[in-house]
């Protein structure tokens, strides 16, 4: 089966967001809008967020590398999206503008391409 080019790069960015999440969640917390230290409840957040990213990414990669089907990786990144919106939509007035984009748009990208990845016929299969 033919290498699916688009899990190589959807597991490939969410890969490397967990593991910048990982490494410094301060420094990765920043990039989505957040100038300051959250405190030390919010870095648990968000390391246990780049374990999830940095998982679900890393099987989904795995999964393209050896030609499997990945529309279920893909409907698992759409899905911890769609919490990230959800839990982001009760903070959301509390939130500034490049927040809401960032945060909450990057969200709802993350929605659309996890269910498009997941709808999508495998490569190099024919549906009945």
């Amino acid at each position: 089966m033919p290498t699916d080019r688009a899990a190589l790069v959807a597991g490939s960015i969410r890969l490397a967001s967990g593991i910048s999440f990982l490494v410094d969640p301060l420094r990765a917390n920043r990039l989505w809008g957040q100038p300051e230290d959250p405190g030390p409840s919010a870095r648990l957040l968000l390391r246990s967020m780049g374990y999830r990213d940095a998982l679900i990414g890393g099987l989904l990669l795995g999964a393209a590398l050896r030609g499997d089907d990945t529309r279920g990786w893909f409907l698992a990144s759409g899905g911890a999206d769609a919490a990230d919106l959800l839990g982001g939509a009760s903070v959301h007035g509390d939130l500034t503008r490049g927040q809401r984009v960032i945060g909450l748009g990057g969200a709802v990208v993350g929605i659309g391409v996890g269910v498009w990845g997941a709808l999508r016929r495998p490569e190099g299969r024919r549906l009945p």
